[in-house]
């Protein structure tokens, strides 16, 4: 083979890339590509910060290939006709890629294979951004797994079986085990007005470098436990946009925390973070074996709810988006996600409740505002969030469960200390006085049995 060409998508990195290892074991000379593809792209902001993390990414990343000796090939257009094109243009025989596991990405894909084939070329793709995927964690009847803790159990017998399935897939061009080289060149990264994106406030907002923050979270990893339902402390490990575009290794990581719990140094913590983890790609398989979960509940019979519709409940739902329902703990959350693109996950779960359980809005509505707010944003994990919350989706919290957002509030944010964050003209009142609702849309208790009413025809079903 005389040529290869790596196209990036969700791995935006060069430590341990399944792709880009097997590009150069085959003794190529490899190009490494990516797109901003339009058919992503057209349909976003022009202030998205995600267009612009990657951006960030892309020139160190473009920084640390020429280092190396290589380059990277960046086009705005279509992936679908723009890699076939480059294909044919670097007279690539071979285009190596990692997989992804979501329905349109996987169409696409099968589009780029197909159009290669039609030019005599392939595409060859690898596991790279989970541990287990598709069919590799089952039942012991041969079915995927629809509830989270006997997944969890096989997944982590899995991995027991074979922890070889850790070790990274090392980038050594012109090693003896590596015996391809970079293609050299001149990296060319178009400026991201030239895309049709500006700046925001991404840099103000501490997400970091992915590596970094990895290691820092390792020093309090031990009480990631507690510490991750308070909004108001620095308990995640803030991880999770760099997941989402591969500039960690989920390999990597999950190695560290489990050598660390081996010799008692990652604390329950450290379990617990792994279980997360193991939720990531629990979605995944859910979505992967189930795409009709894309527009629809995973148990159908959710499906039949009469949900809340019409001017009223658009007015409802602008006041959610807005951050002006009364109730102060689901209003500072909504506040930090529409200026900052993060929420907290304690947060995700009580806004999503109140949404569907206290409003009645459908839970699509909401999934897709996360979609297009959150820089973390993962169809999998997004789409199995909301439906865990609705009770729409698979091991999902039983419909009669209803978080109660006054509650929630008084704690997990005890002192308000979160609520006063984005919400500063609460700071005045007291510790008890700063979780009640003021001039709430809707009253808890009445929607709590509005909620039961709606649910009642799953229970006929």
């Amino acid at each position: 083979m005389k040529n290869a060409l790596v196209w990036l998508r969700r791995d935006l990195r060069l430590f341990d890339h399944a792709a880009l290892h097997h590009a150069l074991a085959s003794g190529a000379t490899v190009y490494c590509a990516f797109i901003f593809d339009r058919a992503i792209l057209d349909s976003l902001p022009a202030a998205d910060r995600r267009v612009e993390f990657i951006h960030d990414t892309l020139a160190a990343l473009a920084a640390e290939l020429e280092a190396l000796g290589g380059h990277l090939i960046v086009r705005h257009d279509g992936a679908e006709s723009a890699i076939p094109a480059l294909a044919a243009e670097l007279d690539a025989a071979t285009v190596f890629a990692n997989h992804d596991y979501e329905p349109a990405a996987i169409a696409r894909d099968e589009a780029v294979a197909r159009a290669l084939a039609g030019a005599g070329r392939r595409l060859r793709t690898f596991k790279d951004q989970v541990v287990f995927e598709r069919d590799e964690v089952l039942t012991q009847g041969g079915n995927p797994f629809s509830v989270f803790t006997p997944y969890k159990n096989a997944w982590l017998r899995k991995l027991e079986a074979d922890p070889s399935v850790l070790a990274p897939w090392s980038v050594e061009p012109g090693s003896a085990h590596q015996p391809g080289r970079f293609a050299p060149g001149q990296s060319v990264l178009p400026a991201l007005a030239d895309i049709g994106f500006a700046r925001t406030n991404l840099h103000e907002l501490g997400i970091g470098n992915g590596p970094q923050l990895f290691d820092e979270f390792l020093g309090r990893v031990a009480d990631y436990g507690v510490a991750r339902d308070y909004p108001a402390i620095k308990g995640p490990s803030y991880l999770s946009m760099h997941l989402r575009f591969g500039t960690v290794s989920i390999r990597h990581l999950v190695r560290t925390v489990m050598t660390m719990s081996a010799r008692g140094a990652a604390g329950e913590g450290g379990a617990v973070w792994l279980s997360e983890l193991i939720w990531r790609e629990f979605y995944m398989q859910i979505l992967y074996h189930n795409p009709h979960v894309v527009g629809g509940s995973f148990k159908p019979a959710y499906d039949k709810i009469e949900w809340e519709s019409g001017p009223a409940a658009e007015q409802l739902f602008a006041a959610w988006c807005e951050g002006r329902t009364g109730y102060p703990l689901v209003d500072a959350a909504m506040l930090q996600l529409n200026r900052t693109g993060y929420m907290h996950n304690r947060l995700r779960m009580v806004t999503a409740s109140f949404l569907c359980k206290d409003l009645g809005i459908d839970w699509r509505w909401g999934e897709a505002y996360f979609a297009l707010h959150l820089n973390d944003f993962d169809l999998s994990a997004n789409n199995g969030g909301w439906q865990w919350a609705s009770s729409s989706g698979c091991d999902a919290q039983p419909y009669f469960r209803i978080f109660n957002p006054v509650t929630q509030s008084q704690k997990f944010d005890p002192e308000g200390k979160f609520i006063k964050r984005y919400l500063p003209q609460l700071a005045g009142l007291s510790a008890k006085e700063i979780h009640l609702p003021r001039n709430p849309i809707v009253e808890h208790d009445e929607a709590r049995k509005r909620t039961l009413e709606r649910y009642a025809v799953v229970k006929t079903t």
